[in-house]
């Protein structure tokens, strides 16, 4: 292990001011958001003035820079050491690949049947697992920094070219085969890769251009310590943005719903909580020390939220209960995964009593 991974909790990263009440942020935008389409009855008409056929062009911009800073932080070079433990590489990708998008399905599925659209938006969300909080929570987690670059740029990749493939496989052959045909989900595995095309494609190439383009004419440390803390920011900005403009939307109806917050929380919340005890599990089992394991464990947990939004958003609308689920998401998986940080200490020294 690399001597950065073993360095004491006071040099790690700590949980910035931004990212430390990220949850009351997103409360906050979800009051003003509620606010503003309460109060002002017109504010829909504005909005949805700004679209282009089922597109809304600021939207659209807002979820696209939401996606950029992570991808940008990804360091792809280290992908290839990852490759050098193919056995904790293995269980990784079974678990985050096969059993995540599976459990999230039947959890929504058993929770959420008399809701579709929830049902259908939290199947998305279970698809993708997370490139963007999981290198916090790793770092808090004094987790393996190098073996987490690695599956973060490994789960970007695959999220590109198979995401798509992924999202029809679930919601055109899958639903059906447990009775659940009635929804009549019209979409085309062309139209889900469109939409992950522009929202998840256009951010990738831009974040490999910038990275290649500006390490080579600044230098790595530049671009590590100017450029990256400069356009972190602009995640959660973009995130918030969103979330004002899509309640905004939906601020009477959500009045009239808040239980809907609850029933879309309760599956995700088992979910968080079943994926990092197994994956912690199979990793001790695996011989994995500690830091490997962390790692592990948070990749597997989390979720891709931002791109379920924007799937959401570019397949069902910006009106949509799938929509909504996915905003709900992030709301859910900062406390949870917070609480899972102090699990993995607790882990750790009953499993690794000699760590």
């Amino acid at each position: 292990m690399s001597s950065t991974n073993c360095a004491p909790a006071a040099e790690r990263k700590k949980l910035g001011f931004l990212d430390r009440y990220l949850t009351l942020w997103i409360f906050l935008a979800m009051a003003i958001g509620i606010g503003i389409g309460y109060f002002i009855p017109t504010a829909d008409d504005f909005i949805n003035s700004f679209s282009d056929g089922t597109t809304n062009i600021p939207l659209a911009i807002g979820l696209i820079l939401m996606m950029y800073p992570p991808l940008t932080k990804v360091q792809f070079s280290k992908i290839p050491k990852v490759m050098a433990k193919p056995k904790l590489l293995a269980v990784s990708f079974f678990v985050t690949w096969i059993v995540g998008p599976f459990l999230m399905f039947s959890l929504a599925v058993l929770f959420l049947k008399d809701y579709p659209e929830y049902m259908t938006g939290l199947i998305i969300i279970g698809l993708a697992p997370c490139i963007a909080m999981v290198i916090v929570w790793n770092e808090l987690a004094e987790g393996n920094r190098e073996l987490v670059a690695g599956l973060v740029g490994i789960n970007s990749l695959l999220q590109v070219f198979f995401f798509s493939l992924y999202a029809y496989f679930y919601l055109e052959i899958v639903l059906p085969l447990f009775g659940i045909d009635a929804l009549k989900i019209d979409i085309t595995i062309v139209e889900i890769a469109q939409t992950v095309g522009i929202y998840l494609g256009i951010p990738f190439g831009a974040a490999v251009i910038s990275r290649f383009v500006l390490i080579k004419v600044k230098g790595e440390e530049w671009f590590r310590k100017k450029f990256i803390p400069f356009i972190s920011p602009i995640t959660l900005i973009s995130l918030l943005f969103t979330i004002v403009v899509m309640f905004s939307l939906k601020g009477e109806m959500i009045v009239s719903i808040p239980m809907d917050v609850v029933r879309i929380a309760i599956p995700l919340v088992i979910f968080f909580a079943i994926m990092f005890f197994l994956m912690f599990l199979l990793g001790k089992w695996t011989g994995a020390d500690y830091a490997d394991n962390a790692a592990l464990s948070f990749t597997a947990s989390g979720n891709n939220f931002e791109l379920a939004i924007a799937v959401a958003i570019g397949v069902f609308g910006i009106n949509s209960g799938q929509a909504f689920a996915g905003v709900i998401g992030p709301l859910v998986e900062v406390p949870a995964l917070i609480i899972m940080v102090n699990v993995a200490f607790w882990l750790k020294k009953k499993l690794y009593k000699q760590s």
